[in-house]
């Protein structure tokens, strides 16, 4: 079946959105990614449309759309969450994950290491497996209410900027993050597991925001 130019320019632009291609701020002109993607501005619309319902972008009528970005209020407030709620969901993983959930949670963490140590590191990939990742763990706990919060908080475009910033020892500690998570899941200790998940996110959220640039008030202490 011939896909829709509409799902088209959605993939297209969500790739380059996750491989970090537009800073905070940047608007999306219609008529430029129409040039670029080959096609008329009817499905970019209909993309970017999407792209927003999918909070990957800001869009408002009249001002278009923009690639979105965070004050370090924002993002403390965004990681203190992530905190909380992943934590509590690693620890609920270590003893209710399934040894196929366990198995699946050994291969992402893999081809995240895989996608990281290519020539170029591909963000986009790693991107999306991480985010896999983190959505198993929170399946593999088994709340459903924990699922729906976390995915209230977890603003993708964050996400995505921490890849962007990380520097080769940043996305090494990252990547042994995730192998030291499926070694405590599959364990069954939950302290452990909550520790390392408090410690990734605690990472993640240094290198968006260095203490020094939130007056050293950060709210995931």
């Amino acid at each position: 079946m011939k896909r829709r130019a509409a799902d088209i320019a959605y993939d297209r632009i969500r790739g380059h959105l996750l491989a970090g291609r537009w800073p905070a701020g940047t608007h999306l002109r219609e008529a430029e990614l129409s040039a670029e993607l080959g096609m008329s501005r009817t499905p970019v619309r209909a993309a970017l449309q999407r792209l927003a319902a999918d909070s990957l972008i800001g869009f408002a009528p009249h001002l278009g759309a923009t690639v979105p970005g965070w004050t370090a209020d924002d993002l403390d407030e965004i990681f203190a969450l992530r905190l909380a709620l992943e934590g509590m969901a690693a620890e609920r993983a270590a003893t209710r994950a399934t040894a196929d959930q366990i198995a699946a949670l050994d291969g992402l963490a893999r081809a995240m290491a895989e996608a990281a140590s290519a020539r170029g590191a591909r963000l986009g990939r790693i991107t999306e497996v991480n985010q896999r990742f983190h959505r198993l763990i929170v399946e593999a706990s088994g709340s459903r209410r924990l699922l729906r919060l976390i995915e209230l908080v977890t603003e993708l475009p964050v996400v995505v900027g921490t890849f962007v910033r990380y520097d080769d020892r940043a996305m090494a500690r990252s990547i042994a993050h995730h192998g030291e998570l499926v070694e405590a899941i599959r364990a069954r200790d939950g302290t452990w597991a909550r520790a390392v998940m408090e410690a990734h996110l605690r990472a993640g959220r240094d290198v968006m925001v260095p203490r020094s640039a939130a007056g050293d008030t950060a709210a995931t202490r």
